[in-house]
């Protein structure tokens, strides 16, 4: 699949938005580092200081925009930072926990059978309110299945993967106890992999999450989202949003040399 013009307009757009955005609030950080400015000058370490801002919130200022309106395309509805709902089913939590103790005492984790699990428990039992983190994607096929995505770091912290499989789970059972029949999967989504050309290094992963059922990274998101070939060309559009933006982003941090 190829973007069209129309397509390669509006994502370039989102890019460029995004990035002037980050811009107008980022805010350089005021800690003195005498010997690290007499060695590099400000504005290296403005671009430094920069970079490292960048990549913290890269995700919700960058990624997920772009996520949105790449799968917007494609799909029948495209929404970032969904609000999955509060409330959650006693049976369902009690399952949840259940899956939970399996995996950590060894038990190989099966998503399709997780959320068949889910689905019988999802309506059962006293109701209770359950605060959990925003959806960072949703996308609905024209079919009617419904595609849950959490955007991480591309190295996301290994010791936080426990609190990561929860959160698919329950995103799961509270959809499913409003659509107790719908067609719903959550997805960990890696937008690039910091390994390649070696392959991402799904092992250190093993265990906790469904490698085949709930992990997509770089191609494999992207062009989920956008059809075969959307990685490619949405590099692309990073690189040509980078050229015209130049000097912008030289004007900007000649002001701090």
């Amino acid at each position: 699949m190829s973007f069209t013009h129309d397509q390669t307009q509006r994502i370039q757009g989102v890019i460029r938005e995004s990035l002037r955005r980050k811009f107008q609030s980022y805010k350089p950080e005021s800690g003195n580092m005498p010997f690290h400015y007499r060695l590099l000058g400000h504005d290296r370490m403005a671009l430094f200081s920069f970079i490292h801002s960048l990549n913290t919130t890269f995700g919700t200022s960058i990624f997920e925009p772009v996520a949105e309106t790449v799968a917007a395309a494609r799909f029948v509805e495209a929404r970032k930072q969904f609000i999955v709902g509060d409330t959650i089913s006693e049976q369902a939590q009690s399952e949840i926990q259940q899956i939970m103790n399996d995996l950590s005492v060894g038990k190989t984790p099966n998503k399709i059978d997780e959320i068949a699990r889910i689905r019988s428990a999802c309506t059962k039992g006293a109701m209770h309110k359950l605060k959990t983190v925003k959806v960072d994607l949703l996308v609905k096929s024209g079919g009617g299945s419904v595609y849950l995505f959490d955007l991480k770091t591309a190295k996301p912290n290994i010791s936080n993967f426990k609190d990561f499989k929860r959160t698919l789970l329950e995103w799961a059972a509270i959809y499913l106890l409003k659509q107790p029949t719908a067609d719903v999967r959550s997805y960990i989504a890696i937008p690039y992999n910091p390994y390649e050309p070696k392959p991402y290094e799904r092992w250190t992963l093993k265990g906790m999450l469904d490698l085949e059922e709930e992990l997509l990274v770089a191609e494999e998101f992207w062009d989920f989202l956008g059809g075969d070939g959307t990685y490619s060309e949405l590099l692309d559009c990073f690189e040509r949003v980078g050229i015209e933006l130049r000097p912008e982003i030289d004007k900007y941090f000649a002001e701090f040399a």
